[in-house]
């Protein structure tokens, strides 16, 4: 039986492929389950897993929630399983890198707003079409697009169901980088290689302060900076002796 969730892993980096191509990866229980799984293992290797990239296999990254699986009734394992397991993605302690190509519609592009970066292949298009099926969101999309976007452009998303190209999601802010098609598993790579470079330490830790400060006043946000962050990381003396000697 073919894997819903392929997981790849070279040099720190994992690599998470949905894996439906022939149903244009539509997200379905068996894919979040296996993605859970997945996550609870990833929860633990923080010591040989420094970056996590989730993408898609075949022509898109996702089309979205799967529309027949709505209709026929989801048996789920738990109450809010998927929103769940997205916040769980979200919360990793490693950084997320979400990479999109072709389609990510509503649920999907709810998937992909887990992810701490998102890279876009040039033929990247971003949909929340949740008005469209007379649906509301409960993946998190009306909290999570906000905040990267703001809140008007979220708006004009969420109501209007307009579909977006990679370029007006990188003007917007949905999207950090995008890439020609031909050359985007190369700059994806790339992109995580150069990160991984850096303190794996500093990695989550960064993430993490981020993650705590979301939403607080300046003056809080500043407290906590200096007086719950991490300071400094088990690798800084051997990085700092490293430069020394250059």
């Amino acid at each position: 039986m073919n894997e819903s969730i392929i997981r790849r892993d070279q040099d720190g980096l994992t690599t998470l492929i949905l894996n439906r191509p022939d149903k244009l990866n539509a997200l379905n229980v068996t894919i979040f389950e296996e993605l859970d799984r997945h996550i609870g293992e990833l929860e633990n290797q923080t010591d040989t897993v420094g970056c996590v990239v989730l993408r898609g296999a075949g022509r898109c990254f996702s089309a979205g929630h799967d529309l027949k699986d709505i209709g026929a009734g989801e048996a789920l394992p738990r109450p809010n399983f998927q929103a769940h397991v997205i916040e769980r993605l979200a919360n990793l302690p490693q950084p997320v890198v979400t990479a999109v190509h072709s389609h990510c519609y509503t649920g999907a592009l709810e998937l992909a707003l887990a992810g701490d970066i998102i890279l876009a292949s040039s033929n990247a298009k971003f949909a929340d079409t949740h008005a469209k099926w007379a649906l509301t969101p409960v993946w998190g999309i009306s909290q999570r697009l906000p905040r990267r976007v703001g809140k008007s452009k979220a708006m004009e998303m969420m109501l209007t169901a307009r579909t977006y190209s990679a370029e007006q999601a990188l003007k917007m802010g949905l999207c950090n980088e995008v890439c020609s098609e031909a050359e985007f598993d190369t700059f994806v790579e790339a992109f995580c290689t150069e990160m991984l470079t850096n303190s794996w330490f500093s990695l989550r830790a960064n993430k993490k302060l981020l993650r705590d400060t979301d939403g607080l006043s300046l003056e809080t946000g500043l407290a906590h900076e200096i007086y719950y962050g991490e300071g400094r990381g088990p690798d800084m003396a051997d990085r700092i002796s490293q430069f020394g000697k250059k």
